[in-house]
């Protein structure tokens, strides 16, 4: 009988595939895992974020606005962080999570 409490290790990074540009950050949970890609727009605070499949499909991408933080800038060391999916992401800079909305 298996232990309902154990917890999977997350998965490591797989190869990265041609099409996952190379900024991209892989964001494991258990059992699975995304490749999180975001760049800048020219609009204040909205930036367009993509995820990969580890095989480098794309499972969404759209445009996301900031909520908390008006001028967040991709200029400093930053990670994704869970809660992440195609609706909202989280990111980690500076000791500070920043919050994106699918818009």
């Amino acid at each position: 009988m298996t232990n309902p409490h154990f917890t999977k290790l997350p998965l490591p990074a797989p190869n990265r595939i041609d099409n996952i540009p190379e900024s991209a950050q892989w964001l494991s949970g258990e059992g699975a895992g995304s490749w999180f890609y975001i760049k800048e727009t020219n609009e204040n605070s909205v930036f367009e974020i993509t995820r990969f499949s580890p095989e480098g499909k794309i499972e969404c991408a759209g445009n996301f606005k900031c909520q908390n933080a008006k001028n967040f800038k991709l200029d400093n060391d930053y990670f994704f962080t869970h809660l992440s999916h195609c609706v909202r992401v989280n990111i980690v800079k500076s000791g500070f999570i920043f919050t994106f909305e699918r818009i």
